[in-house]
């Protein structure tokens, strides 16, 4: 086994907690059955993912309620109360960040899919995002995972040897991409979770 230098972390639902639901579930009355298919159809992963790569937020909106003009207050609502759907840290994770923060053997960044237009509220909001070297935001790169330009992106600006470096992520899709590459991928389930799966790379916190 290569030995492992670099940790990459995700950071919506690795290190950050976001979530529409907290928005979306009151305006459905509780019926998650409906509010899963406002997801499903409407204001879908897909659509949200684009403006992730870059597209504006603005645009994407006025897309989309050209398409389901029924649904336009709810979709204004996406993005006009997005602030609403982030929630806190996920601090079992940022306890596990934080020790490889002071670990001066580990070079830590992050990789991230998140909108350029909303990122800076997320690094006013958390302290822990300014203990990275470096963060490779989707949105600032004009691209996204799974795509190979954003992990080739992270392992250039960062001079990251793909063998030495653990990718860590929620996303089962994200993981594959970067193991496609020759990344270590480490598909995040929980903090505890987390702390087993590392102990594979011989790495004990």
């Amino acid at each position: 086994m290569n030995k492992i230098d670099t940790i990459i972390f995700d950071l919506g639902g690795v290190l950050i907690d976001w979530n529409p639901e907290y928005v979306f579930l009151n305006e459905f009355n509780g019926d998650r059955e409906k509010m899963q298919w406002f997801f499903d159809y409407v204001c879908t992963s897909d659509w949200n993912e684009n403006q992730d790569a870059g597209y504006s937020m603005a645009q994407a909106t006025e897309d989309r309620i050209a398409l389901f003009p029924e649904y336009e207050k709810l979709i204004r609502m996406f993005y006009g109360r997005w602030v609403e759907m982030l929630g806190g840290a996920i601090e079992g994770t940022v306890k596990i960040l934080e020790t490889f923060i002071k670990h001066e053997n580990y070079k830590v960044v992050a990789l991230t899919n998140w909108s350029a237009e909303t990122f800076p509220i997320a690094l006013n909001r958390f302290d822990f995002l300014h203990w990275f070297e470096g963060i490779v935001v989707s949105g600032e790169e004009k691209t996204r995972k799974p795509f190979d330009d954003i992990y080739n992106i992270t392992l250039d600006r960062f001079n990251i040897t793909a063998e030495n470096a653990i990718f860590i992520d929620d996303n089962l899709r994200n993981i594959e991409a970067a193991n496609n590459l020759g990344i270590n991928g480490i598909h995040f389930k929980s903090p505890e979770a987390l702390i087993d799966q590392l102990k594979n790379y011989n790495i004990n916190l």
